[in-house]
Protein backbone atom coordinates (compact mmCIF):
# COMPACT_ATOMS: atom_id res chain seq x y z
CA UNK A 1 0.00 0.00 0.00
CA UNK A 2 1.10 3.51 -0.64
CA UNK A 3 0.76 6.71 0.82
CA UNK A 4 -0.55 8.60 -2.57
CA UNK A 5 -3.39 10.93 -2.29
CA UNK A 6 -6.81 10.13 -4.07
CA UNK A 7 -7.52 12.40 -6.82
CA UNK A 8 -10.73 12.89 -5.30
CA UNK A 9 -9.41 13.74 -2.02
CA UNK A 10 -6.92 16.17 -3.26
CA UNK A 11 -8.39 19.80 -3.18
CA UNK A 12 -5.78 20.69 -6.01
CA UNK A 13 -7.36 18.00 -8.37
CA UNK A 14 -10.75 20.09 -8.24
CA UNK A 15 -9.27 23.50 -9.28
CA UNK A 16 -10.15 24.32 -4.80
CA UNK A 17 -8.29 27.51 -3.97
CA UNK A 18 -6.16 27.51 -0.83
CA UNK A 19 -7.96 29.68 1.45
CA UNK A 20 -5.30 30.27 3.73
CA UNK A 21 -2.67 30.88 0.80
CA UNK A 22 -5.08 33.72 -0.25
CA UNK A 23 -5.04 35.79 2.95
CA UNK A 24 -1.48 35.66 2.76
CA UNK A 25 -1.67 37.15 -0.88
CA UNK A 26 -1.75 41.44 -1.30
CA UNK A 27 -2.61 43.25 -4.91
CA UNK A 28 0.66 43.30 -6.79
CA UNK A 29 0.09 47.17 -8.17
CA UNK A 30 -1.19 48.84 -4.99
CA UNK A 31 -0.30 46.14 -1.83
CA UNK A 32 -3.62 46.25 -0.51
CA UNK A 33 -5.37 43.26 0.62
CA UNK A 34 -7.99 40.97 -1.64
CA UNK A 35 -11.30 39.86 -1.76
CA UNK A 36 -11.94 35.81 -3.31
CA UNK A 37 -15.41 36.35 -5.33
CA UNK A 38 -15.59 32.24 -5.78
CA UNK A 39 -18.51 32.55 -7.81
CA UNK A 40 -16.20 34.20 -10.46
CA UNK A 41 -13.06 32.75 -9.00
CA UNK A 42 -11.16 36.08 -8.75
CA UNK A 43 -9.90 37.64 -6.30
CA UNK A 44 -10.72 41.26 -6.33
CA UNK A 45 -8.65 44.06 -5.57
CA UNK A 46 -11.11 47.27 -4.87
CA UNK A 47 -8.36 49.98 -4.54
CA UNK A 48 -6.96 49.01 -7.90
CA UNK A 49 -10.22 48.04 -9.25
CA UNK A 50 -9.03 44.69 -10.49
CA UNK A 51 -10.01 41.51 -10.62
CA UNK A 52 -7.35 38.83 -11.06
CA UNK A 53 -8.11 35.31 -12.23
CA UNK A 54 -7.97 31.98 -10.19
CA UNK A 55 -7.67 29.23 -12.92
CA UNK A 56 -7.47 25.89 -11.66
CA UNK A 57 -7.10 26.83 -8.01
CA UNK A 58 -3.81 28.96 -8.96
CA UNK A 59 -4.43 32.84 -8.21
CA UNK A 60 -3.29 34.12 -11.86
CA UNK A 61 -1.09 37.59 -9.95
CA UNK A 62 -0.22 39.74 -13.08
CA UNK A 63 -1.77 43.26 -13.94
CA UNK A 64 -1.53 42.17 -17.43
CA UNK A 65 -3.81 39.51 -16.92
CA UNK A 66 -6.22 40.99 -14.33
CA UNK A 67 -9.59 42.47 -15.54
CA UNK A 68 -10.48 46.08 -15.06
CA UNK A 69 -13.63 46.52 -12.72
CA UNK A 70 -16.45 49.05 -13.85
CA UNK A 71 -17.27 51.54 -11.41
CA UNK A 72 -20.48 50.09 -10.19
CA UNK A 73 -18.55 46.89 -9.19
Amino acid sequence: MTDQVQPEKNPRARGAVDIKMLELLVCPLTYGPLEFDAEREELVSARARLAYPVRDGIPIMLVSEARQLPDEE
